[in-house]
């Protein structure tokens, strides 16, 4: 009953204002620890007097208020020497109780070398020799008692306040910081109560205050009956793990996974600074995806870099802006931001003169489709390479307006090709996309025909002047994070109470991050020398039925119960799963395991040239049938699907 009365008071808001308070000031450590020290020496000498003071009382020279007040001065100086008032109580460590040790151990050293100096001079002494050993002893426990006392009463009443409890993976140096900086910060998001130890680690345990426990069936039992609901995957621990496999297992046990957002930094611990953890934010669905790594050669990057002229079309764009910050890294001569958007363009180079203020930008305003304004800039600006993002890439948008498709990413695209040969550009990459693969969409069949331009335009320069202007293709799948992509608009329908609408169930895709999107691109720059469409090993393509499924449970809700999964259909031009390569299309291995080369169809450049010209040039009539069905001719294995331009495929 006693139990329960104290469980209620302390949660009542009685006690609700104390976790808010503000630290107390240096000077008040200082004088309340010399007023437990005050206590300690009366202890001592209420202790001692039946069977020690007597011993060498004989030999005293003053009375005991003067030896309180010596030991009083003694322990002031010992205790400003070791900064003993310095750290915050309700924060105290181990370090604390060393310095409060250090201080009163001092203290009852110095008190002795006063005693032998006035033993030696006069032949008493001022302070009681026996009462030293009891106060030293004495003294310690009061100061420490104190921090620990302080510090057990701010985490009960932190307890109180109803922060979700919460287990922590891993039991290194990062998690058992994250458990302390949980414990003792004001207004801490969780508590922590226990740690999970992985299948091969030990457990069974205590480690700073808590219990480990073992990763199994047993565990998540535990969990649910005691309503823990979340678990903190350490810095350290989630770069041991592979988080698409081994992380599974909390998702599936809907258990909400949280991390640091500075985990990539934690290399090496020997101290943990507790500002560097930062706050504890749900893991992102982007860590959990299983995908392969894209190591680049840093050293050829730059020799094709380093101060060079670098133009970056659709700068302002989610694969162009990262690819203008990654080319920094080399150090270019300038770099192009060659950008039809105004205001994501002045955005993205103010936010570029703060990050590299050494480097130097030229932000341009440019639609590529205007052939005589892109002749202006490589005219102007003569650059050496040119990485080329600028396109339209929206599958439903574009399947209703085909002839701006092609006027974008073909006719813009041969623009830009046709002017880094005129002005003798010595890299031109390209960037595609998996869509081009069979296309079933105008997107897709439209980037597909822009990479047949550049290949075609490429055999055909090469056939004449081997140094000519080196034409690469990039193709990859979806990009995590990008504008218009699936996840974020997860995202937004999860906040938003659902449902989370999927096209199809059965519909997969390969994913990757924007900085390897980049990576692929800019390792393209160095292993191409000319005609290749590099493709990317991407790893399992994922179900987005299952992707939406995981980031309801990261979201900590339930699906179909918390929130309602709804299938709308497949979108105009959208098709079950996308292709890296053409059936008939085979690769070939680079140095680099996770880049290889297609090896596909080659077309005679008069030809194509004059079939893309006239496909450009019908784009002018605003007749879309018409440009559809010469897409269809350039492209034969463009079978349109969900689509009004199915009636152009042959039955």
């Amino acid at each position: 009953m006693k139990n329960e009365q104290t469980k209620e008071i302390l949660q009542s808001d009685m006690f609700s204002h104390l976790p808010q308070m503000n630290y107390m000031p240096r000077w008040g450590v200082l004088l309340l620890d010399l007023l437990l020290c005050a206590v300690a020496f009366w202890i001592s000498i209420w202790v001692g007097s039946d069977f020690l003071i007597h011993i060498d009382a004989s030999r005293q020279m003053l009375g005991i208020g003067w030896q309180c007040l010596i030991v009083l001065f003694v322990q002031l100086c010992t205790c400003w020497a070791f900064h003993t008032y310095s750290g915050i109580l309700r924060y105290s460590t181990f370090i604390d109780t060393i310095k409060v040790f250090l201080a009163n151990f001092s203290a009852g050293l110095i008190l002795m070398l006063i005693n032998l100096i006035c033993d030696y001079l006069v032949g008493k002494h001022p302070i009681l020799n026996s009462m030293l050993f009891i106060y030293v002893p004495f003294a310690f426990v009061l100061l420490f008692a104190l921090r620990v006392g302080v510090k057990t009463l701010y985490e009960s009443l932190q307890r109180s306040q109803g922060s979700p409890r919460v287990m922590i993976y891993g039991t290194q140096a990062a998690g058992i910081a994250i458990a302390k900086m949980l414990r003792s910060a004001g207004n801490a998001p969780y508590h922590p109560v226990g740690f999970i130890a992985g299948p091969t680690e030990r457990h069974g345990y205590d480690l700073a205050g808590l219990h480990v426990r073992l990763l199994n069936e047993s565990l998540f039992v535990w969990m649910r009956s005691r309503g823990i609901r979340h678990v903190i995957v350490s810095p350290l621990k989630m770069q041991e793990l592979n988080p698409g496999k081994d992380l599974q297992i909390f998702i599936d046990h809907n258990i909400r996974i949280l991390t640091t957002p500075y985990f990539t930094q934690w290399d090496n611990i020997d101290e943990i600074d507790m500002q560097r953890i930062g706050r504890v934010e749900a893991i992102r669905i982007e860590d959990l995806l299983e995908r392969p790594q894209i190591s680049v050669d840093t050293d050829n990057v730059r020799q094709i870099i380093n101060k060079r002229v670098v133009l970056i079309s659709g700068a302002a764009g989610s694969i162009g802006s990262e690819l203008v910050r990654q080319v920094q890294k080399y150090e270019p001569q300038v770099t192009i931001l060659l950008e039809v958007a105004e205001s994501p363009l002045h955005d993205l180079t103010l936010d570029l003169q703060k990050q590299f203020p050494k480097a130097r930008f030229i932000p341009v305003i440019a639609d590529i489709r205007n052939r005589v304004r892109v002749e202006q800039i490589f005219s102007e600006m003569r650059p050496d390479i040119v990485y080329h993002a600028a396109a339209y890439k929206h599958v439903p948008l574009m399947e209703s307006y085909p002839n701006e498709a092609i006027q974008a990413n073909v006719a813009g695209t041969k623009n830009m090709a046709d002017m880094a040969v005129k002005y003798k550009t010595e890299r031109f990459v390209m960037i595609s996309t998996d869509k081009a693969v069979n296309p079933t969409n105008i997107m897709g069949a439209s980037k597909r025909i822009a990479e047949i331009y550049v290949q075609s335009l490429f055999h055909k320069l090469h056939e004449k002047d081997e140094n000519c202007t080196k034409f690469i293709t990039t193709r990859f799948g979806n990009v995590l994070g990008s504008n218009g992509s699936v996840i974020p608009y997860f995202r937004k329908q999860i906040a938003a109470g659902g449902p989370v609408t999927v096209t199809h169930p059965e519909i997969i895709r390969y994913f990757m991050t924007i900085p390897e999107a980049c990576c692929l691109v800019m390792e393209a720059s160095t292993l191409g020398q000319g005609g290749e469409i590099f493709v990317f090993d991407m790893g399992k393509p994922i179900k987005i039925l299952d992707l939406a499924r995981n980031m309801i449970r990261l979201a900590g809700y339930t699906p179909e119960k918390d929130i309602r999964i709804e299938f709308t259909g497949l979108r105009p031009g959208e098709k079950l799963y996308e292709e890296l390569l053409n059936q008939k299309e085979t690769t070939l291995p680079t140095s680099n395991k996770k880049i290889m080369v297609a090896r596909v169809r080659e077309f005679d450049f008069d030809e194509v040239s004059k079939d893309i010209d006239q496909l450009i040039t019908t784009t002018r009539l605003g007749k879309p049938f018409t440009t559809v069905k010469l897409m269809k001719q350039l492209v034969p294995e463009f079978i349109s699907n969900n689509s009004i331009y199915e009636q152009l495929d042959p039955q």
